[in-house]
């Protein structure tokens, strides 16, 4: 039997299984059998995983990188090249873009690469179409801006987020609270920290044994899903936040506008007319999470014109020294802050001083 032949027949097995507490042991491991055979199609065994395909490896530039990820014919191409200026091919018929266009914009002095991929088919998890190579080049973006077509219905939304979860991609999420710690001996110990609903002993024991873990120490500590087990063990799952954009709303009335902006997590536009563009990039900077930092030389006035953009997680003088260049670390003896992170204005701080966004910060190094 093919891999994909393995996974659909898991897949019908898992429908006809009825759920309930008896049969859920059972229903996590096929999980886990399921989410291993997901693994073998993206990487498949014999160590090197399949070729990358022209003209998808495009070089990380810029503060961050946003994938647009879409059907054929939503207007991806189209919204790109009227937020960044770049030219890419634009056609009424589907699969114009066949391989990853990049741009770029400057937005509050970050630097933004936009890549517009080729069209996701239903399936592309399973290797249909270019949709491994899509979905690969999404897994390194920042965030991702999945477009849809207003008019087609939100069964599309599903379809893409189907094929991004069969990738190890979560979108929006956080990854879960589980403590998982492997171990030589002592069999498996689980600690629950507040009631469970779906996982018991025999459960977690039954997905671990699938992935030939019999000695184990782990902790959930909120109520988790057999899912949220299999994307700790799996280790490789990337949580990424995501915008919708519904483009053409130049086609739809005002009262079906105004449904559409309840939905979280989205942005109604129209890319060929450039509406709502400014809604666009408020939501992608509050999703990109970046901060500004700006630099001052001694005794001249702050450089307001090119900041230094940290990411929200690495935010401290170190990684700002980092990002400037690698020796500055070493010759460093403290920095003197000005802003919200500081009580006083300046005051002198070490390497692991946390920046808040539109510091100034002024090296000093050591004689």
């Amino acid at each position: 039997m093919s891999i994909l032949e393995k996974i659909s027949a898991i897949e019908a097995e898992m429908a006809r299984t009825q759920r309930n507490k008896a049969t859920s042991a059972h229903l996590g491991l096929l999980k886990a059998r399921l989410a291993k055979l997901r693994r073998e199609l993206i990487t498949p065994k014999g160590g090197a995983g399949g070729g990358t395909g022209e003209g998808f490896d495009v070089a990380k530039t810029g503060d961050a990188r946003i994938g647009f990820v879409g059907f054929p014919s939503v207007g991806k191409s189209t919204l790109l090249s009227n937020l960044a200026g770049v030219y890419s091919e634009v056609a009424a018929y589907e699969f114009t873009t066949l391989t990853t266009v990049p741009g770029v914009i400057k937005y509050k002095g970050a630097k933004i690469q936009l890549l517009d991929l080729p069209g996701i088919i239903e399936g592309a998890k399973d290797g249909k179409g270019r949709g491994r190579q899509v979905i690969a080049v999404a897994r390194t973006c920042s965030l991702i801006f999945i477009v849809l077509d207003v008019l087609k219905p939100l069964q599309h939304k599903k379809i893409i987020e189907n094929e991004l979860e069969g990738f190890g991609l979560r979108l929006n999420k956080q990854p879960p609270n589980i403590g998982f710690r492997k171990k030589d001996k002592g069999g498996i110990n689980l600690q629950t920290l507040v009631p469970q609903s779906e996982l018991d002993l025999d459960t977690v024991r039954n997905i671990l044994a699938e992935y030939r873990i019999h000695n184990a120490d782990i902790s959930l500590r909120y109520d988790a899903t057999s899912d949220d087990l299999i994307d700790i063990i799996e280790g490789n799952r990337i949580y990424i936040p995501c915008i919708y954009l519904l483009n053409k709303i130049d086609q739809i009335s005002i009262e079906e506008l105004d449904i559409i902006y309840k939905i979280p997590h989205c942005v109604p536009i129209s890319a060929h007319h450039k509406w709502n563009f400014d809604d666009v990039l408020e939501k992608m900077w509050d999703y990109l999470q970046l901060i500004r930092i700006y630099t001052k030389p001694k005794g001249q006035l702050p450089d307001y014109e090119s900041p230094v953009v940290l990411r929200n997680d690495r935010n401290t003088v170190e990684d700002f020294c980092n990002k400037l260049h690698r020796s500055i670390i070493k010759e460093f003896k403290y920095a003197l802050i000005w802003g919200s992170s500081v009580k006083h204005q300046p005051q002198k701080v070490g390497k692991e001083h946390i920046l808040n966004d539109e510091d100034v910060v002024q090296i000093v190094k050591k004689v």
